[in-house]
């Protein structure tokens, strides 16, 4: 027995040793890689409040994921200054690589997509794409000329020396400094990145690889991704070999909040959603209790109201807009045949027209359509309503003191003086220089307190009415 018990203590220390083994070696083992990620952003269209919260996002995305590169391939006309620096400083702050990518073929990187190439660590085009024109052209006018730095003097005065020539020459003067410190971090072409600014000048895509304001020129992103393996690029002060080999590209998509945020920021959109808060709040005026009409007003006016802060709003314009509908108001209430309706329309569609300031954001703006159906249909409406009025004027009265005036009545009883009479289905006291016989028709002259003044009728004119 006791030799049984021993060789059963002695397996089971076999069996510990083994398994203990066996976990040492699985600890000692190296732990298989982590799957390989090129996080892919789209910029497509203008650049504004939607796009930066998106790239934002993705980045912070492809940081948690430990990406080892994320490509931003661009197509934008430009957009806003704001919502272009958030973007570079993003840029400028990414732990991980990034390489901006015009593409594909047809596409550009104008005006603020060229700061934001300039800013990546790696800059690529495809071919047929072009770049530049990053002059900051909300600065152009009457009276100034982008490119210069100094006003023209002539005859001992200075042309130009307004306060407006001033203000462009400071924001020439910031642009050049803002792109030309990006050129000079990513090491790329400086004097062209100036005269991009004061000129407007632009390059093809080969153009630029030969003037060294980009780093290559690749038709697709597999072959962006062949050709940067193991490239070198500086991520924060620290030198960065890619190691793409078996990399799979995933894509990186809005979430719901910036596709939202896009929806509502698109002008056309916005003027929608405005237009649709300032008829709810109308219809609510003057149905006061109706709720729906106010409530889906004060959402609709508070969501263009936020979406008019982040676009580029002309106030002049929103001012005619709000004029023109205070004008066609005015026209239901008081009436001038059409000069108070008309005068509405004109500032309506001119402030409409002028709304978004399509200097400041390249390639955004009201469509003369909608512009066009909600010009129609408040002509419509209002001219309706006026219509409605003008025909209420010519109808008799139905309710109240005045609508007993002209209304027959049928005499109950002989009277000279007072007597009573039956009147629209009731029984009143009225009063008649003239002697009136009991079922005689009467009409009602006058009204004194609950007392009525009345006037029999011939028998001609009884069987007349």
């Amino acid at each position: 027995m006791l030799r049984h018990i021993i060789v059963i203590l002695i397996g089971l220390w076999l069996l510990v040793g083994i398994a203990g083994a066996a976990e040492r070696q699985a600890s000692e083992s190296p732990a298989p890689p982590a799957p390989k990620i090129v996080a892919q952003l789209t910029i497509d269209g203008p650049i504004g409040p939607a796009i930066s919260d998106y790239v934002a996002r993705a980045l912070k995305d492809a940081e948690s994921r430990n990406a080892v590169l994320a490509v931003i391939r661009m197509d934008t006309p430009g957009g806003l200054d704001t919502a272009m620096r958030d973007i570079i400083r993003m840029i400028l702050a990414s732990r991980i690589p990034i390489a901006s990518f015009v593409a594909p073929s047809g596409a550009r990187a104008a005006s603020a997509g060229t700061y934001i190439l300039y800013a990546s660590h790696i800059a690529a085009m495809a071919p047929a794409t072009n770049l530049g024109a990053a002059t900051p052209v909300a600065i152009g006018g009457p009276g100034g000329n982008e490119g210069e730095s100094e006003p023209k003097e002539k005859d001992g005065e200075r042309s130009g020396a307004d306060s407006g020539d001033a203000m462009s020459r400071k924001m020439i003067n910031d642009a050049v400094a803002y792109l030309r410190g990006l050129a000079h971090l990513r090491g790329r072409n400086a004097e062209w990145a100036e005269k991009s600014v004061r000129e407007g000048a632009s390059l093809t895509a080969e153009e630029a690889l030969k003037m060294h304001v980009i780093d290559l020129v690749s038709p697709d992103i597999p072959t962006l991704l062949a050709e940067l393996q193991g490239r070198r690029v500086n991520v924060l002060g620290r030198e960065v070999t890619l190691d793409l080999t078996g990399a799979s590209v995933e894509t990186i998509d809005p979430d719901w909040r910036s596709r939202l945020l896009a929806v509502i920021t698109n002008p056309n959109v916005a003027y929608i959603l405005m237009m649709i808060g300032v008829y709810g709040l109308i219809l609510e005026f003057y149905n006061p209790g109706s709720i729906v009409p106010g409530t889906v007003g004060v959402i609709s006016l508070l969501l263009a109201m936020y979406a008019f802060q982040v676009l580029p709003v002309n106030y002049a314009g929103l001012a005619l807009i709000i004029v023109g509908i205070g004008l066609m108001i005015a026209e239901a209430f008081a009436p001038s045949f059409g000069a108070l309706g008309l005068g509405g329309i004109a500032a309506f569609v001119i402030g409409s027209v002028i709304l978004i300031d399509t200097e400041r954001m390249p390639g955004v703006g009201l469509s003369w359509a909608v512009i066009a159906a909600f010009a129609l249909a408040s002509l419509m409406f209002f001219g309706l309503a006026v219509g409605l009025i003008l025909r209420s004027r010519h109808k008799p009265v139905v309710t109240g003191r005045e609508e007993m005036i002209g209304a027959f009545g049928t005499a109950l009883e002989d009277f000279r003086e007072n007597g009573r009479i039956h009147v629209r289905s009731e029984i009143w006291t009225a009063r008649s220089g003239i002697p009136v016989h009991k079922g005689q028709l009467v009409r009602v002259t006058g009204l004194d307190g609950l007392i009525l003044s009345v006037t029999p009728l011939e028998e001609r004119e009884e069987r007349e009415p």
